[in-house]
């Protein structure tokens, strides 16, 4: 178990928590939600030690292991993959590297030997003997192949980094498991391993994620933060939300009730209190009305932007053609021989672990770069509007907010392009903030603010949800289902892929298509996805001879 007893953390003069009192048992799984900036990493940060608190403090049932999922994606260069994962049980990995030292002396005494023998001992009862096959099955699961184990941190890209920490995170049974976005940078498929890992996971998780399906999937309470308070909520995340909404209808109907009844005794005070016969009863209605006390329902601190994607023009009914479409990069056949059509109704989702290829097919639709065989042709009522993934280019200038968004509008009039950064919560003096110096999340609000301005009818979004928050995860899933046009689209977003797409596509590690008219949920069930893994082995072993 870890609690938190009468915690309170001050930066500056502002008190981020204060006096927060709650318990993390083991057997559940928590997730920690709150609007940006409520504080969510920071708890974890004082629950972990790694920061100290103003006032209060931070208990753990002795003897239990903390671990948690480190951030700093360059901590580990120099150590192979499986003994980082291997370092997550710190004192086991001492152990390990303790006897190999031991048993490599050239003059090995009976002193080392008796170490040699408790270290033994110890070693055995932590399942040492077991630690590289359980941390290779870590790695497995979460799609870093055996070929990869061996290999130093450094060479491998950001993902397969993320995947690696997490796998040490995970590893050797830890009593109590912090985890802060565990689903950024994995592929869905990664996330799906992770959900049943988690479900069966017996101890403490604490985790924080902007993945609604991932939280309902896995959480059975809810932690929310807000206004420097923590409340818990038995349940998922919907049911949290339902929970949570519901007692505010319950005590804005309460405190309606107590306004009609101050009203009726205000109205009866007035009439009768200068009537003498009346004027007991005046007065009891009096103590009465001082009795009575509103409940204070304090406004969320959370803030859901509007987004709306309102094409200027109908779609027809030929949109896009690709036939024979192929691409290569560094040697590898990313796009291989791609061929479909897309109607005026379709929404596309592309899923799957291929990200290059991906990234790659949007930038050849929006003509960015060019195929190396095969063609594709829009339809001549189409207008495209796009989300790149890497969005570093956009921004390097030194406009102000409102004059980057003012550039992609028909009309430039100020107050008509500020009323879109309004509903992305860009509000006041934030339309002369540099582009130049926006967070992560900022910039997606003004490509989504971008996006919108444009009236496209065709959306091709590249991972979309990656820096936004929850409510503006909300909001964008609900402007995607909303859209009359047409639309492709990645994201690891499990609710945005099955609430949106009515086909699914995904682009093979050999760069071959499967195209389905399906939900993401009934794909992920069907014998499709058994049978591809078939299908591109062979082609592997065919391709080989």
């Amino acid at each position: 178990m870890i609690s938190a007893n009468n915690v309170t953390l001050r930066i500056g003069k502002k008190a981020l928590f204060e006096d927060v009192n709650i318990k993390f048992t083991e057997g559940n799984c928590y997730g920690l939600i709150g609007a940006n900036g409520a504080g969510k990493s920071t708890f974890l940060k004082i629950l972990s030690g790694q920061l100290d608190t103003t006032t209060g403090s931070i208990n753990i049932t002795p003897g239990q292991r903390l671990s948690v999922l480190e951030q700093d994606h360059f901590k580990y260069d120099e150590y192979p993959v499986l003994d980082t994962v291997i370092m997550g049980n710190q004192r086991l990995y001492d152990i390990m590297k303790e006897k190999d030292a031991l048993y490599a002396k050239p003059d090995f005494s009976d002193e080392d030997g008796i170490l040699a023998s408790e270290l033994e001992g110890e070693f055995a009862e932590m399942n040492g003997w077991e630690a590289e096959s359980d941390a290779a099955t870590l790695l497995n699961g979460l799609g870093i192949d055996t070929s990869m184990h061996y290999s130093l941190m450094k060479d491998l890209n950001g993902n397969e980094k993320v995947k690696v920490l997490l796998a040490r995170a995970l590893f050797g049974n830890p009593d109590i498991l912090l985890l802060d976005e565990p689903t950024n940078h994995l592929d869905l498929d990664a996330i799906s391993w992770l959900e049943e890992f988690l479900i069966n996971f017996d101890n403490t998780v604490i985790v924080v994620s902007h993945d609604r399906y991932f939280l309902n999937k896995v959480c059975t309470q809810i932690a929310d933060i807000d206004y420097g308070k923590i409340q818990l909520y038995a349940g998922n995340y919907d049911f949290w939300y339902e929970s949570s909404q519901l007692m505010i209808r319950q005590m804005k109907e309460a405190n309606k009730k107590k306004e009609e009844k101050i009203k009726e005794l205000q109205e009866f005070i007035q009439r009768f209190s200068a009537n003498a016969s009346k004027s007991k009863q005046a007065t009891s209605r009096k103590r009465a009305l001082e009795k009575i006390e509103l409940d204070e329902i304090k406004p969320s601190s959370r803030k859901y932007p509007y987004i709306d994607f309102r094409p200027n023009r109908e779609i027809g009914n030929e949109v896009l053609m690709v036939e024979n479409l192929s691409k290569t990069i560094d040697g590898v056949k990313v796009l291989d021989n791609i061929t479909f059509t897309l109607g005026h109704n379709d929404k596309v989702a592309f899923v799957g672990g291929n990200e290059l290829a991906k990234t790659t097919f949007f930038q050849i639709l929006m003509g960015e770069i060019e195929p190396d065989e095969g063609i594709l042709k829009w339809g001549v009522t189409t207008s495209r509007a796009y989300f790149p993934k890497d969005n570093t280019k956009e921004f390097d200038n030194d406009l102000t907010i409102a004059d980057w968004l003012t550039q992609f509008s028909e009309i430039k009039d100020q107050t008509y392009v500020r009323g879109f950064l309004g509903r992305m919560l860009f509000a006041g003096d934030d339309g002369v903030k540099k582009v130049r110096i926006l967070s992560g999340g900022e910039k997606v609000r003004c490509l989504l603010s971008k996006m919108m301005i444009s009236g496209a009818n065709v959306l091709i979004f590249d991972e979309p949800t990656n820096h936004l928050d929850m409510e503006s995860i909300t909001a964008l899933n609900n402007g995607m289902i909303k859209f009359p046009g047409v639309m492709l689209f990645a994201s690891r977003d499990h609710q945005i892929v099955q609430t949106t797409a009515n086909r699914i596509m995904e682009i093979l590690p050999n760069g071959k298509l499967i195209d389905k008219i399906t939900t993401y949920d009934e794909y992920l069930e069907s014998d499709e996805m058994a049978r591809k893994r078939s299908v591109y082995t062979a082609v592997v072993t065919e391709d080989e001879d």
